[in-house]
């Protein structure tokens, strides 16, 4: 299967983020692929400290663009995370949407694990203070396998994977993401990697890029990874697109060489 992983650069600007989307998933439809991957606030990259004025329900004009490109292209598409409105809350959820060839929506997951670190001058970030944390493991069932859902800094805690690796048919892990320069330098690809080799499955993780503002820039450099560990994409420091071919046959063979999965013992 071909996927395609659109590396962004967004802002604040909701109109220009939604344009520059728009023309990353038509280049990217052009090769003929079959899933589309969008990263982490491609729609709305805020200001630290600021609110979501653009924050929406799954009804919005957002999810609604998204539904347009997917059946225009009759292609799946991960929406990265765009802010929805929490009722009765002041925070929002980050929200990742998959988008079926038709339009539909085959799952919505919300970020569980909040970013509130303290890594430094400019690299100061409380999440949970506007965020509100998702609670529910997602796993969208569609014809080509298991698609499990989550948002950047989960990558840090494999336990979420372990828990949908467990279910036994995910063939494929989404990481949307606007990760830390400081932090990936030494780790994303470590991580992403990681991830592909315990839970053996192909890791698809489309992230921000450059500097979005005076305070906040992302690493890049968005991935493909397979289920043996092997790279087998990457983007630079701009924003583009990037594509691979995903064997799923061979993703087989590599749980019935090492079947690791079924080997474990703790649960």
């Amino acid at each position: 299967m071909r996927v395609a992983i659109v590396q962004m650069n967004s802002t604040d600007d909701l109109t220009a983020n939604m344009a520059a989307a728009e023309r990353f998933v038509d280049e990217a439809a052009a090769f003929d692929v079959e899933f589309i991957a969008l990263p982490e606030n491609f729609a709305y990259l805020r200001r630290e400290g600021l609110r979501f004025p653009c924050a929406q329900g799954l009804d919005g004009e957002i999810v609604g663009a998204v539904r347009g490109w997917a059946r225009r292209h009759r292609v799946r598409i991960l929406g990265g995370t765009f802010p929805e409105l929490v009722p009765g809350e002041d925070r929002v959820y980050n929200t990742s949407v998959l988008i079926g060839p038709s339009g539909e929506i085959e799952a919505v997951y919300r970020k569980i694990h909040l970013f509130d670190v303290r890594l430094g001058t400019g690299a100061n970030f409380t999440e949970s203070a506007s965020i509100a944390p998702g609670k529910d493991v997602v796993v969208a069932d569609t014809p080509v396998g298991g698609i499990g859902l989550s948002v950047c800094y989960d990558l840090r805690f494999p336990e979420l994977y372990r828990t949908m690796a467990a279910r036994g048919d995910v063939r494929f892990l989404c990481v949307p993401s606007a990760f830390m320069p400081q932090t990936g330098k030494d780790h994303w690809e470590v991580l992403l990697r990681a991830r592909a080799i315990e839970n053996q499955a192909f890791v698809l993780a489309p992230a921000q890029c450059g500097r979005h503002s005076e305070g906040r820039a992302s690493y890049g450099r968005s991935l493909v990874v397979d289920p043996w560990g092997l790279v087998l994409a990457q983007a630079g420091d701009r924003p583009g697109v990037i594509t691979a071919d995903c064997d799923l046959h061979e993703l087989e063979h590599t749980r019935e060489r090492l079947p690791a999965l079924r080997h474990r013992k703790l649960t």
